[in-house]
């Protein structure tokens, strides 16, 4: 009893809080929502105590962006808030969010797991409030399960396989062996380059299926050099999204090939070797608030984000969510993603239009599109679904 009173004493603490801020017509306030104990955030430790790909809230990102406005939210005469709030994985997001949304919050940034986005995106697709989905990267959010209201400032499987399978084809890599991993999000990424490579005309020798097992009747799906023997290719494609089993196949593929995909050579939205367009800059500033770690793409979404729609007031010189929303997906805008091409978000499917960056372990070695992949009215829709493959049925 006494924690059941301590719990709404705090919710409506918390919402009190909110209403006196939303009180003043002169804020405007967004909402980051994450899952406390999710379990992309824990500490994946392997037995011998190494940490591999180890992934981080995006609230940084976001902190960031709300930093950069001080100076114009003087000059228009707003307040830019920011509201952090974390729920368990099996909380009721619905509910918070509704209450966020009656007390004036327009815009929700969201780091959940992707079957939770799906939930709220179809609970709220009709209410005056942008949601941007700043992590996950499932195409079929872009497709078949978008939203009216659903903005993804992350890039999709979908645009970074075509931009890594356009550098294959530049350089003449166009025999590519596959190997997938067992988890969801590989397949989702091996299935992603499969379309890819359709489109591009890149030939997969082979598609296989690795496994992390010392069971010797598994030795031809752990062994690197008995899974990549018997065929031959140019590059090798690793969809492996923990990493423990693609940090063993350079250097010990059958042939001696270089690597793309979760290993090697890894398109992504931001990596924190790009020099060019401000990008150090962007970088040192995120660098005063996380000592510890760099930017990465999840913390760029969160920012993009938070400045895609404060760049819409100021163009608009309106807080209206109508008006918000008509100036990401209108063919004019430009938003600055500090990647180098003028960037808007694509009326078909909500989802930003952006460079992609593909880098090894220290530095970025290209940028997609890459020259000579051309489009009929904007080049970067050379990546992703484009209008006539999209299945996303939003009216814009």
């Amino acid at each position: 009893m006494i924690r059941l009173i301590k719990y709404l004493v705090s919710a409506f603490t918390f919402c009190a809080l909110i209403s006196a801020t939303e009180a003043n017509s002169k804020n405007f306030v967004f909402a980051y929502l994450m899952a406390e104990d999710d379990p992309r955030y824990l500490t994946k430790r392997r037995y011998t105590g190494l940490t591999l790909r180890q992934q981080y809230p995006s609230i940084s990102g976001a902190k960031v962006a709300i930093r950069e406005s001080r100076i114009l939210s003087r000059s228009l005469g707003i307040t830019f808030k920011l509201i952090e709030k974390s729920l368990r994985v099996d909380g009721d997001y619905i509910s918070i969010i509704k209450s966020l949304i009656n007390n004036g919050v327009k815009v929700f940034l969201l780091d959940i797991p992707a079957q939770t986005l799906r939930v709220i995106t179809k609970e709220f697709k009709k209410e005056p409030v942008l949601l941007f989905n700043i992590r996950n990267r499932d195409n079929d959010l872009r497709n078949k399960n978008c939203s009216i209201n659903l903005y993804h400032s992350i890039p999709s499987y979908r645009m970074l396989t075509d931009a890594l399978a356009q550098y294959l084809v530049k350089r003449g890599w166009k025999d590519v062996l596959l190997l997938r991993g067992p988890e969801k999000n590989d397949h989702a990424y091996a299935d992603a380059f499969v379309s890819s490579a359709r489109r591009l005309r890149i030939d997969i020798v082979d598609d296989r299926n690795f496994t992390l097992s010392n069971d010797p009747r598994e030795r031809s799906k752990s062994n690197v050099s008995l899974l990549t023997g018997g065929v031959d290719y140019d590059v090798v494609f690793v969809a492996d999204s923990q990493g423990e089993f693609s940090r063993y196949v350079a250097y010990q593929t059958y042939l001696p090939r270089p690597m793309v995909g979760d290993e090697g050579l890894t398109p992504v939205a931001w990596h924190w070797t790009w020099e060019r367009h401000g990008a150090p800059q962007l970088n040192q500033r995120f660098a005063r608030i996380e000592k510890n770690r760099h930017m990465r793409s999840e913390d760029w979404a969160a920012w993009i984000g938070i400045k895609s729609v404060i760049a819409a007031m100021r163009k608009t010189q309106s807080q209206d969510i109508n008006v918000i929303r008509q100036f990401l997906i209108d063919d004019g805008t430009t938003i600055d993603t500090y990647k180098g091409n003028p960037s808007s978000y694509r009326a078909w499917s909500n989802q930003l239009r952006q460079p992609i960056l593909l880098h090894t372990h220290n530095a970025v070695i290209a940028r997609a599109p890459i020259d000579g992949f051309l489009h009929q009215i904007n080049n970067l829709d050379t990546m992703g679904y484009d209008h006539g493959e999209s299945k996303c049925q939003i009216a814009n």
